[in-house]
């Protein structure tokens, strides 16, 4: 059975990128996935401290919840993480959970996680208040390393422009159908 661990990276609780995750994951769902949601609001964790542990262990040298998270990030068929837009960019907490991931790439270059990129997807969806042209751009740039980082092959992303207030989304049932077909699509894919 495929897993999919769907990361929720805003710090809103019940906004637009979670309702887009839940039709994600309820497309995955459809397709015969299983999921586990992280809210990375919930999580209490540092940002990496670049003190170089992780490069010659493999492991991050900081103890806290992201210890729980590193199992599941180098363990799931796909990986789906759904962000807002913060000027341009990530809000700062998943960034830094992002950052973090540097010590599962430090362990895939130490010979000590590896992973079958061929058999493991990632996912982005993004939504942002603007219509800018390059609005997803750093975000879409960070979110292809993070996946790189984790040993999990780029699988495509969904990012719509000019959704602001929370429950906005709503008002697009187009791009919560395009959310619910792409989690089914990429499930199918793996099977």
């Amino acid at each position: 059975m495929i897993k999919v661990l769907a990361i929720y990276g805003s710090p809103r609780p019940k906004g637009n990128s979670d309702t887009m995750m839940d039709f994600f994951v309820n497309g995955a769902i459809d397709a015969g996935a299983t999921v586990e949601r992280v809210y990375v609001r919930q999580l209490s964790f540092k940002g990496c401290i670049a003190c170089g542990h992780c490069d010659k262990k493999g492991f991050c040298a900081q103890k806290d919840q992201m210890e729980t998270i590193y199992p599941l990030l180098s363990d799931f068929d796909i990986v789906a993480v759904a962000s807002p837009n913060y000027f341009y960019h990530l809000p700062g907490q998943l960034k830094s959970f992002v950052d973090r991931a540097q010590a599962l790439f430090m362990a895939q270059k130490l010979g000590l996680f590896t992973p079958d990129v061929t058999k493991r997807k990632g996912f982005f969806l993004g939504v942002g208040a603007t219509r800018g042209k390059k609005l997803f751009d750093c975000s879409i740039l960070t979110m292809r390393y993070f996946f790189e980082a984790i040993g999990v092959s780029y699988g495509g992303e969904l990012c719509f422009r000019e959704i602001d207030e929370k429950g906005a989304i709503l008002s697009r049932p187009d791009y919560l159908d395009a959310c619910f077909q792409a989690g089914k699509d990429l499930v199918e894919t793996l099977k």
